[in-house]
This record gives structure tokens, sequence and C-alpha cells, in this order.
């Protein structure tokens, strides 16, 4: 892919799409809706094979915490790439790269399919299916990552300040309601032909169907960041400041982001086996069960930041604090919880508080930089987002000796991150406004 120096972002947006029908981003209706649905389907895909994924493992013969591990290469790849392909989004504009992390996702889901099959019918033994299903799931790590921080800068780019919370709420909202779709209809497409391995291909297939609208329909952004300097820093480096990581702008809502994301995917990985455990049914009766528990967490997700967030119009600061208070209070609910109904309870009480949580520490991150630096802060939120999962099969090794423990944890995590959004004086200033810090001459930036 060749640069091309004629390039902008002044495409004007499509004949159809008026600008005076627009979203809550500031964006026409019908160009919000592309993206939107670009992060939904991603969402739909990846929950909705974790839903499988404790049913896929428990049929095949691998332990819990290597189905787990299946997610922890592709992780690390999304971490190190997601700010690769933030820079190249900034060169080759927001619309390519959102065709590459599709079709990234499309072809790792038609692999992971694949083996899923093959390892179904004992083809293979279950290492070595393993580790071929790392390595199709790492092929979305590498390029799935690409369509993340282009959406979220996308959006970024065409929202005020002040607007910036219900926009960004508006996108998380999308994953939400694919978290919701992904496990309600993944059991649909248990097929007979294809088992377990059919919601991945069927997936696989919408991804494709995604790409060809993105390629089709999506104006390119109208804006473009200003030129690096001559002599432009590294990989990760802003023009005139340290790596994203650790600017001290952002460091902070990265470390509240990390330490949630870890809570919130361990719970999530870890939900499956319970709900197998608790019913003492096999895996594969136990799917729908799994299925209606994630369903009713990601519509408490969805009422969190579709209904709460825009109904009482929450700053981050406020998401900052209620979101981990409320998760905290969910995950001491499910370690408690006698049956399947209080499982699913205090899961939709820890979703709930994930919801107010994720867009506080996104949007508080995008308000703290500048607009030429969205791409660079949303590629080093996608690396928080995506690293996370490697720590998750030692919750799952955790589950397996004491199966309270992973979430008595994660209630503790979530009440260190409510003290840290207190404490830390970025996180308290968190609000609509833009967050300022000394830079190392003494001005402000």
């Amino acid at each position: 892919m060749a640069p091309d120096t004629a390039q902008t972002y002044q495409v004007p947006m499509s004949s159809d799409s008026p600008p005076a029908s627009s979203s809550p981003s500031g964006l026409p209706r019908s160009t919000f809706a592309i993206i939107f649905a670009v992060s939904m389907v991603t969402a739909m895909g990846n929950t909705g094979m974790i839903s499988v994924l404790p049913a896929i493992g428990r049929s095949i013969g691998m332990p819990d915490p290597m189905v787990a591990a299946v997610f922890s290469l592709s992780a690390l790849l999304w971490a190190f790439s997601s700010p690769l392909w933030a820079r190249l989004s900034d060169r080759y504009g927001r619309k390519p790269l959102m065709m590459v992390g599709l079709a990234g996702f499309m072809v790792s889901m038609a692999f992971c399919a694949a083996v899923v099959a093959a390892g179904l019918h004992h083809l293979a033994a279950p290492v070595v299916i393993f580790i071929l299903f790392l390595l199709a799931r790492a092929l979305f790590g590498l390029f799935g990552a690409a369509s993340n921080p282009a959406t979220q800068a996308y959006v970024a780019e065409h929202t005020p300040e002040e607007q910036r919370t219900k926009s960004m709420s508006g996108l998380a909202g999308a994953f939400s309601l694919g978290t919701v779709i992904g496990p309600f209809i993944a059991p649909l497409f248990v097929l007979p032909f294809l088992g377990l391995a059919g919601p991945m291909a069927c997936f696989s297939l919408m991804a494709g169907v995604m790409l060809v609208i993105v390629w089709r329909r999506l104006p390119e952004s109208r804006y473009r960041p200003p030129p690096p300097p001559a002599g432009s820093p590294s990989l990760g480096e802003t023009p005139s400041g340290p790596p994203m990581w650790r600017d001290p702008r952002i460091t902070p809502f990265l470390i509240y982001g990390f330490i949630v994301a870890v809570s919130q995917t361990a719970q999530g990985q870890t939900l499956g086996f319970l709900i197998i455990d608790r019913l003492a049914v096999s895996p594969t009766a136990a799917q729908g069960f799994i299925a209606i528990a994630m369903m009713f967490g990601a519509m408490a997700g969805l009422l969190a930041q579709w209904g709460l967030i825009p109904r009482f119009e929450m700053t981050p600061r406020q998401l900052l604090r209620w979101g981990v208070a409320v998760a905290a209070l969910g995950n001491v609910i499910v370690a408690a919880a006698p049956d399947y109904w209080g499982v699913v309870a205090g899961y939709a009480i820890s979703s709930l508080g994930f919801g107010l949580a994720r867009p506080g520490f996104t949007v508080g991150a995008s308000l703290a930089v500048r607009m030429e630096e969205q791409a660079r802060a949303a590629g080093a939120i996608a690396a928080v987002n995506g690293i996370n999962v490697v720590l998750a099969p030692a919750f799952v090794v955790l589950y397996q000796h004491v199966q309270s423990a992973p979430f008595l944890l994660n209630a503790v995590l979530m009440v260190a991150m409510l003290v840290y959004a207190y404490s830390n004086p970025q996180l308290k200033a968190a609000n609509p406004r833009p967050a300022k810090v000394e830079n190392p001459d003494g001005g402000l930036v």
C-alpha cells in the first residue's frame, strides 16, 4: 500500500447522507451507521466466539486454561500492532484501515471455524488443535486491530469536545449491542454439518458483507492531521513528547482502562465455566444458559451507554467513579450467588458498571490530547483493551482451585480503581473539557 501524497480527507459525504440528518456524533446518520456496524459486527463475532469456547474446549478435550489462552497470542499482537495501525490511519486514511481490520477479522474467523471443525472430528490431538487455533486467532490480533483506532478517530474528528462523551458512548454502544446479539445468535449457528464451528463461519461471512459495505458506501474522513515535522519521532511518539503510553496526559487513563479491561475479560471468560459447573450439565446443553447470561450482561451495558449516560449527562469523571463501584458490587454478587439466576444478576450488575467505566477512560483520554493526536491515543487505548486478555488464563486457573476467587479478586481490583479515580490528579480532573498538563517547558498543552 503506497502512500498517496495528494490524498486528503476532504472527500465530501455521499449524496444520500445529508448533513442535516446527523447522528449524535455530528456525522450523517448513514455514515455513523456504517461505523457503528463495523464495531458491532466485530463485537458480535468475538463475544459469540467467547460464548461457545467453553463448550468447544470441553468437547475437544482441551484443558480450561488452554481454552482461555487461545486469545493470548492474538492479544499480544493486538497490543503491539494497534499503535502502528493508528499511525498508518493518519497516513492512509480511516476507511482503508477499517477495511484492513474487517478483512483480518473475516479471514481469522474462517480459519478458526476450520480448525474447530477439525478438532470436533478428532482429526488431530487437542494440543495440535490448540496451536492451530492460537495461530488462526492471531490473524485477528495482527490485522483486526486496524479498525479500532480508525473508527474511534473517525468519530472523534467529527465531534465537538462538549459532545465527545455522548458520541463515544454511542460508539461504545455498538460493542454492547454486539455483545447482546453475538451470544444470542451463536447457538442458532450451531449447524448440523458444522457443529460448534458454525458460529465462527457465519461471523466470517458477516464480516465479508460489512467489508463490501465499507468499501462501497463509507466516505473518507474529512479531517486530515497536519503532516509530521521533518525528523519526526519513532512509532508511538507524539511530535513533541514521549511515547503515547508514557504521556502523562493519558497514562492514568490507560492504567485505569487496563485494570478495568482485565476484570471484564476475566469475568467474561470465566462465566461460561461457572455456569457449566453450577448447572452440572453437558457443555452443549449449557450453551443456551451461557448465551442468556451474556445477553443480560450486554443489555445492562447498553442501558449504561444508551440510557444512563445521556439521560444524566454523566461526565468522564463520574463514569470513572460510578463504573468501578458498580462493577465491584456485581462481582461480589457473582461470587456469593447460590444459583444460576444469582450469577446472571451479578453478571448484569457488573456489566452495567463496566458499561459506565469503559467510556469514562476512553473519553477522558480522547479529551486529554489534541485533535491531531486522536488516532495515536485511540491506538494506545486499543492496545490496552487487547493485551489484558493475556491474563485471562490466570483467572481460569484460579477458578479451578476456588470458584469464587476470580470474582472476589475482580471486586478488589475495582475498589482499588475507585480509590485511584478519587486520588489521581488526571482522573480527578476528567470532565467534558480537555485535560491540561504542564509540558517539560512549563507551558500548558
